[in-house]
């Protein structure tokens, strides 16, 4: 999946786009997802989702499946505020707020209206936040995005760590999927108690292979004169397209005005 993605990084639509618009657009979306309400945070959802799917050509499939993790991810938690207990005797504290509950023994459980508005809200606001990043992910290289932060005069030892860490990211994916082949074709994972002794030895052989990879990696810089900076190089052959700033810019202020609308609305009432 992660080799998926960084090929579709590379031949998305919107690839000749200058790396720095993407990134400021994105991380403005960002921003107004996490200042704003559940309906301005809906249509964001759905905007970068147009933006990653009919501009940038991703995939919907793909797109959809990645927006499924988060759902599942959020769904695991959310239960957590949605229902709440209290003792039998607490339930006349409780009975405003309590919008079914059922009682057993000395306890009462119950779906809180509070809780309901609260994980609604945390819902829409992290499905907006990863729509931003998604689209990011997905129509920017990552080589790219810290050539771009280093322009924007970031640490150079910041820039370096991630370029090491999304490095190791496709060493450790490489070396468990050899590992896992491995096993499963000698029968590893055949019964729950096989399964966990070839999950833990996966885990020591894993971390093993990847401190002996980083040693590796370290010597093959010394010896190549690393001086405590990696240059990357790539041309810079983008085109910006006024149409797509047009869009960006204007989206980005109708949505700032949809929040100040509602705002104001609330304002008013009071």
């Amino acid at each position: 999946m992660s080799l998926q993605l960084d090929t579709l990084a590379y031949t998305n639509r919107l690839r000749k786009l200058p790396p720095e618009h993407k990134l400021i657009f994105a991380l403005a979306t960002l921003a107004i997802a996490l200042a704003t309400h559940p309906f301005v945070q809906i249509l964001i959802a759905i905007w970068m989702g147009i933006w990653t799917i009919v501009y940038a050509k991703i995939p919907a499939g793909i797109y959809f499946r990645l927006l499924l993790f988060t759902i599942v991810f959020c769904l695991t938690s959310l239960p957590a505020l949605i229902i709440n207990g209290v003792s039998i005797h607490d339930l006349p504290k409780v009975q405003l707020d309590a919008l079914y509950g059922l009682s057993f023994g000395q306890f009462y459980i119950y779906v809180s209206h509070h809780g309901s508005l609260q994980a609604w809200a945390i819902f829409t606001r992290a499905l907006a936040s990863v729509s931003c990043l998604y689209f990011l992910m997905l129509t920017v290289p990552f080589t790219e995005i810290l050539q771009t932060l280093r322009y924007l005069r970031f640490p150079v030892l910041l820039t370096d760590l991630l370029l090491l860490m999304y490095r190791f990211i496709f060493i450790l994916l490489n070396t468990a999927n050899e590992i896992w082949t491995a096993q499963n074709s000698r029968g590893g994972y055949r019964t729950w108690r096989i399964w966990l002794k070839s999950l833990a030895i996966l885990i020591g052989q894993l971390l093993q292979r990847t401190l002996q990879t980083y040693s590796q990696f370290s010597l093959g810089l010394e010896a190549r004169g690393f001086v405590g900076e990696f240059k990357v190089w790539h041309p810079r052959r983008y085109h910006p397209q006024t149409r797509y700033i047009i869009e960006a810019i204007c989206g980005c202020i109708c949505l700032i005005g949809l929040e100040f609308w509602r705002n104001a609305g609330i304002f008013i009432r009071i």
